[in-house]
């Protein structure tokens, strides 16, 4: 990538929205967007985010695209390049944001034209609220930034992924494979949301606002969400969301039972497991 690189993000909400902040803080002047609301496109041109936007006729977009950002759920991201991909140049590279990618990689793969070469990626960062207005609120300098190639892909796209990553801020950038993420953002991701809202969802759960303390407070932030895309998410890789769900409930039900039976010595002992795997997390999640 050089700084007179052709971007455009199809998909302008609050990750499209961050990307494209993102690449004109870095320095890339062409930097545009397709997004069916123009209200969104406005937006990002009135803050300098965005160079053009189109929510139609954006052939010529497409046709000087050096580089394609897809920040669409992924149901709309494979209807859009059953559309649309036709229009995509040979030697385009893409990527996207999707939260999965297992049975999604494959398939836009699959439909790109010849000479376009997609290389998923994931962007472990956001904010619990949506859209581009919101996009400045996003730090992608802790987070993680996951690459995720097939057999398909060439060096040259992993480097772009990786180089993009890098110029849009993130401090830790791996390569793992779209069954791997699957599985593991199953876990770390997925699992953490369905907990929240299960808390949250408890009934009259708001009756403790008045009660609660920063325990609470923590656990149930990422509770507020966006809820069409999650739903999707959560759905898509359901199999492996179920799978996490029972291993948690396992290990729930297992603390229950110590509980029940007034086991101190267990409990204890559970807790310094605990406290340990969380020493070992913090210490690998300082050193990458």
């Amino acid at each position: 990538m050089n700084k007179q690189s052709r971007f455009v993000i199809v998909g302008l909400g609050l990750l499209g929205g961050a990307y494209a902040l993102g690449l004109r803080k870095a320095g890339f002047e062409h930097v545009a967007a397709i997004d069916l609301k123009e209200e969104a496109l406005a937006f990002a041109k009135e803050k300098n985010y965005i160079e053009e936007g189109r929510a139609e006729g954006f052939e010529a977009l497409l046709a000087r695209a050096d580089y394609v950002i897809f920040s669409l759920y992924p149901t709309a991201f494979i209807q859009w390049v059953e559309k649309y991909g036709t229009l995509l140049p040979a030697g385009c590279l893409c990527t996207d944001v999707s939260g999965v990618k297992a049975g999604l990689v494959e398939k836009v793969q699959a439909l790109l034209p010849e000479g376009v070469e997609f290389i998923a990626s994931h962007p472990m960062a956001g904010k619990e609220r949506s859209g581009v207005e919101n996009a400045h609120l996003v730090d992608f300098a802790p987070a993680n930034f996951l690459i995720t190639p097939t057999e398909k892909n060439t060096e040259a796209g992993v480097e772009f992924a990786r180089g993009l990553a890098k110029a849009l801020g993130f401090a830790h950038i791996h390569v793992i494979s779209p069954e791997d993420h699957d599985r593991m953002i199953g876990y770390v991701s997925q699992l953490t949301h369905a907990i929240a809202v299960s808390l949250m969802c408890a009934p009259n759960a708001e009756r403790f606002a008045d009660y609660t303390g920063d325990s609470f407070r923590d656990l149930t932030r990422i509770a507020y969400l966006n809820a069409p895309m999650w739903a999707e998410l959560f759905l898509w890789n359901r199999d492996c969301l179920v799978e996490e769900i029972d291993a948690f409930t396992a290990r729930l039900q297992q603390l229950k039972g110590y509980l029940q039976a007034g086991q101190r010595e267990e409990l204890e002992a559970m807790f310094r497991a605990s406290s340990a795997a969380r020493t070992a997390f913090d210490k690998k999640e300082k050193e990458g």
